[in-house]
């Protein structure tokens, strides 16, 4: 699917939901990384993240499309189109679309493999941390033994 797609599927969705016409640009962010879509509130366009489309499938597109459509409709109808704002969560309702979107399963993958593990020399406790540590600086809280850097967690290699 291209931005030419993209546009064209926005717009039925908005005729076909909404009842009203999608008059903006609509089209794929590759910069997006831990969203699944953006409503720009300046120029009114919709941004999608692609990487949703080749993980997720059409039909979780689709949500996203209908959730930004929910915020592009109720901005151009100067309506509460905050996620906090009741007017959002009753369109929402409506129109079947979600509050927010899954998690994309790359990005699980990347934050599981970027642990790391420490043991104590001396009773043996596990430690994880998403940082290194200085093993000089710092000791062990159950004995105050030496941490052991063991690595990335087992089978895993950090991306």
């Amino acid at each position: 699917m291209d931005n030419r797609e993209l546009q064209k599927l926005v717009e039925e969705i908005s005729l076909k939901d909404f009842n009203r016409r999608f008059k903006h640009l609509a089209s794929f962010n590759p910069r997006l990384r831990t969203t699944g879509g953006r409503y720009l509130l300046r120029s009114h366009n919709i941004e999608i993240n692609k990487k949703y489309l080749d993980e997720r499938g059409i039909d979780e597109i689709i949500g996203i499309i209908k959730h930004e459509l929910c915020h592009y409709h109720l901005h151009i109808g100067k309506k509460g189109y905050q996620h906090r704002d009741a007017d959002f969560k009753r369109l929402l309702m409506e129109v079947g679309a979600p509050r927010f979107c899954k998690p994309l399963p790359s990005n699980q993958l990347k934050r599981k493999m970027n642990t790391i593990q420490y043991t104590c020399k001396d009773c043996q406790q596990v430690y994880m941390r998403k940082k290194r540590i200085d093993t000089s600086r710092f000791v062990c809280g159950k004995c105050r033994g030496t941490l052991i850097y063991r690595g990335f967690l087992e089978g895993e290699t950090k991306i």
